[in-house]
């Protein structure tokens, strides 16, 4: 059986803040989770699933119709 300490320290081990590169995903998962909620009980966290997946597929789509930048001059 795992210790109290044991347990602890995989626990801040997994929530370790890693880089985010989900860009769109909170802003897609908020209006996700509201929609979600008026659907119906228990959809909210469904809402937010999809939403976050949809908020970072058009916020990839964007980026890729932005001009790349100039190259740097020497």
């Amino acid at each position: 059986m795992m210790s109290k300490a044991m347990v602890m320290t995989i626990a801040m081990i997994v929530m370790v803040p890693a880089p985010v590169l989900a860009a769109g995903c909170l802003k897609g998962a908020a209006v996700g989770g509201v929609a979600g909620h008026f659907v119906g009980k228990g959809h909210a966290v469904a809402g937010a699933a999809i939403g976050c997946a949809v908020g970072h597929h058009r916020a990839k789509v964007a980026a890729r119709q932005q001009p790349a930048p100039p190259p740097p001059r020497k």
